[in-house]
C-alpha cells in the first residue's frame, strides 16, 4: 500500500509531461512571409479603393518593393551576430530616413529627384496573383512537413519520411544536441535556428535547418530525455509475477 502511495504522489508531483517532441525543418522560403503579408495588404487596399491616384499607387508599390528587397536580403545572407544585425539595421534606417527627409526638406536635390522619379505601378491583380503563388507554395510546404518530420522519444529518435510512412529509428539514450542560431533575422522572424542531433550509433550528426521555436524545442527535448520512468509494483503484483515464473 505504501508503494502505491509513493507512485501516486510521484505522478502528482511530476504532472503532465510530453511523451514525444516533434521536430520539423522548414525551407527558407518560409521566411518570405513578410512579403506575402505586404502583398496581401496591397491587394486589399487596391481592391477596396480602385480609384487611388497614380501617386498613391506608386507609393504603395514602392514600399512593397522595399519590404520585398529587405526580405530577400534576409534570405540571401546570414547575419550570425548581433553586431551585424545592428549594422544592417542602422544602414537601412539611415537610407530610409535620408529618403524621407529629402521628400520633406530637399536636403540632397539629386537624391530627392531620384526618389520622386520612381513611379512603379501595381494593380490589385498583381498583388492577388503574388498572394496566390506564395499561398500555394506555403500550402505545399505545410503538406511536405506533415510527411517528413522527426519524433524524439525517451527511448528512440524516429524519422518519418515519405507518403507511405517510411521510418528510420535511432536510439535516444546518450543523444547529444547542438543548437546554432545562424542568423539573427531568421531567429526574429520564426524564432528558428539549426539543430544538430548526434545519435550514439551514427558517426555523422543529423542536421535540421530552420527549426521554428528552436529554444522551446531544445528545452522540451532536454526535459524529455531526463525523464526516468519507474514502475512501482505492489505486493500483489510481485506475488503474481513469482507465481507465473514458478
Amino acid at each position: 500500500m505504501a508503494s502505491n502511495t509513493v507512485a501516486d504522489s510521484s505522478k502528482k508531483a511530476s504532472g503532465p509531461r510530453r511523451d514525444k517532441v516533434v521536430l520539423r525543418a522548414y525551407p527558407k522560403i518560409a521566411l518570405l512571409y513578410p512579403t506575402w503579408i505586404a502583398a496581401f495588404v496591397g491587394a486589399i487596399v487596391t481592391t477596396m479603393w480602385p480609384e487611388l491616384d497614380g501617386a498613391a499607387n506608386a507609393r504603395m508599390a514602392l514600399w512593397f518593393l522595399v519590404v520585398t528587397g529587405l526580405n530577400l536580403v534576409v534570405l540571401s545572407f546570414d547575419f550570425p551576430r548581433t553586431t551585424s544585425f545592428t549594422l544592417f539595421a542602422f544602414v537601412v534606417a539611415i537610407v530610409l530616413g535620408a529618403l524621407w527627409l529629402n521628400t520633406k526638406f530637399d536636403l540632397l536635390p539629386f537624391l530627392s529627384k531620384w526618389w520622386q522619379s520612381l513611379e512603379p505601378r501595381a494593380n490589385n491583380q498583381f498583388y492577388w496573383v503574388l498572394v496566390a503563388f506564395l499561398g500555394i507554395i506555403y500550402a505545399c510546404v505545410f503538406c511536405v512537413t506533415r510527411f517528413d518530420y522527426w519524433e524524439v522519444m525517451p527511448n528512440e529518435l524516429i524519422h518519418h519520411h515519405g507518403v507511405l510512412g517510411n521510418v528510420n529509428r535511432f536510439p535516444a539514450p546518450q543523444l547529444k544536441l547542438e543548437k546554432e542560431i545562424t542568423d539573427v533575422f531568421e531567429f526574429m522572424l520564426l524564432r528558428s535556428g539549426r539543430l544538430l542531433i548526434h545519435p550514439s550509433t551514427e558517426r555523422r550528426a543529423i542536421v535540421l535547418e530552420n527549426v521554428p521555436n528552436i529554444n522551446r524545442r531544445e528545452d522540451e527535448i532536454q526535459a524529455l530525455l531526463r525523464v526516468l520512468d519507474v514502475h512501482v509494483h505492489s505486493d500483489q503484483e510481485l506475488h503474481e509475477d513469482m507465481t507465473d515464473n514458478a
